[in-house]
């Protein structure tokens, strides 16, 4: 598997634009490190290449993974969220362990957290609903991408309708964060969570509003009507 590690990353190198590269920064507030492709681009060969692994032992597809986020290149951890996501069915308990360790080893930032967490840890969790508590754990932790993991990992879950009570714990457990990045996560759990229940998750802005983060509210209100909006934002 070194083999395909070796031409993910000679595809993206050579799919780079130096103007990509320049311009991504400007997304990020932390210092990231990038190939300089485009997302699409990335999308489209970690696919193709993809289909060369595919029929490999899910373990050996995941460590090629743990080589791409090992190497810092947010590019290269996209790569590794689109070969995880791919294997969902093949998806065991014993596999949060390895999502766990991504998640606290190397998600260093909003995009990394988000395309691993959105689908890979909340097709998980879907497939495994126990695992919800690892959620409230990370909930808990003081390493902010974990927070939003515990967040983001439930957007897919959210619209459906699924997790409702656990969704608005975890809300309360960040509920006075002081991180942005926390506050839009769970800003935007709240928000997927209306798009089934936009008066459940009214009712809990509301009983909130005094406290809750301007930035948070912003988030969770989006998608409501412009007079529920007012309502919610008046102090």
């Amino acid at each position: 598997m070194e083999a395909v590690v070796i031409k993910v990353r000679e595809a993206l190198i050579a799919s780079a634009d130096e103007n990509t590269r320049l311009g991504s920064q400007r997304y990020f507030k932390e210092k990231i490190t990038v190939h300089g492709v485009k997302s699409a681009t990335v999308q489209k060969i970690a696919k193709e290449l993809f289909a060369g692994v595919k029929d490999k032992p899910k373990a050996e597809i995941f460590g090629a993974c743990e080589k791409l986020w090992q190497s810092g290149f947010l590019e290269e951890t996209f790569v590794a969220c689109v070969w995880s996501e791919k294997l969902t069915k093949q998806f065991e308990p014993a596999d949060f362990g390895t999502f766990e360790r991504w998640i606290k080893n190397y998600v260093n930032n909003w995009a990394s957290c988000d395309t691993l967490c959105n689908h890979t840890v909340g097709d998980f969790v879907m497939k495994y609903p126990e695992y919800i508590s690892k959620l409230k754990e990370f909930a808990h932790s003081e390493n902010r991408w974990v927070k939003r993991a515990a967040t983001v990992s439930l957007i897919i879950p959210a619209r459906k309708g699924l997790f409702q009570k656990d969704i608005f714990e975890i809300a309360d457990t960040l509920l006075m964060d002081k991180d942005d990045m926390v506050q839009k996560g769970y800003g935007w759990m709240l928000k997927a969570a209306s798009d089934f229940n936009q008066q459940t998750v009214f009712d809990y802005v509301m009983s909130k509003k005094a406290v809750m983060p301007r930035t948070a509210l912003r988030y969770a209100i989006e998608k409501m009507p412009e007079e529920r909006r007012k309502q919610a934002m008046q102090k």
